[in-house]
């Protein structure tokens, strides 16, 4: 199984990295699983972050293996919300049957691609009423919204439950628990 994440300028960090970190763990600790997580770019070229992190991306979109997940961050979406070529490309995914995520405000790169037609959705809280001002069912309150063929996980950290989700999801809560436990993931807020 192959779970791509896309990265593109302006992309928040924890909005992809979280997901990565989760899903590439899985990926290394239980090889056995046979599940590859990389990154996915528009070219081979450095990407600048939201706050300023570059990365190289293990993929382009023309070399990218063929994926069965995708995720797709928030940040700076101005870019990917005008890029028809990526939502054509999301749409064909969709429709050769891959799962298509976001994180945080992700979900409006999904709208312009058409996918959140009919689903209910999350995103970042400070962007749940634009969301929700372009006619989608909105579910503000909770952390992720799992759709069936799409999958929305609300702002920055919710991307990591939403990762969890996916692995319970796509393998079993036991190997989610086991994943959780690898990372340390155990969230209790000094503040």
């Amino acid at each position: 199984m192959n779970i791509g994440i896309y990265i593109y300028a302006g992309a928040e960090e924890l909005d992809w990295a979280g997901p990565w970190e989760v899903l590439s763990a899985w990926a290394l600790r239980w090889p056995d699983d046979g599940v590859a997580a990389f990154t996915i770019g528009d070219s081979r070229e450095p990407v600048l972050c939201a706050k300023g992190l570059r990365i190289l991306t293990d993929h382009d979109s023309q070399s990218a293996p063929p994926v069965d997940v995708l995720i797709v961050p928030g940040g700076d979406e101005s870019g990917p919300v005008a890029d028809e070529a990526l939502h054509a490309r999301l749409r064909a995914l969709r429709e050769r049957g891959a799962l298509v995520t976001s994180v945080c405000t992700g979900a409006f790169v999904l709208h312009a691609a058409g996918l959140l037609e009919g689903r209910p959705a999350t995103t970042h809280h400070g962007a749940v009423e634009r969301l929700r001002s372009l006619g989608v069912e909105v579910r503000e309150d909770e952390r992720f919204v799992d759709a069936g063929e799409i999958v929305t996980a609300a702002g920055v950290s919710a991307g990591i439950d939403m990762a969890l989700h996916l692995v319970a999801r796509l393998h079993s809560p036991e190997r989610a628990r086991e994943v959780r436990r690898y990372i340390q993931y155990d969230p209790e807020p000094p503040v």
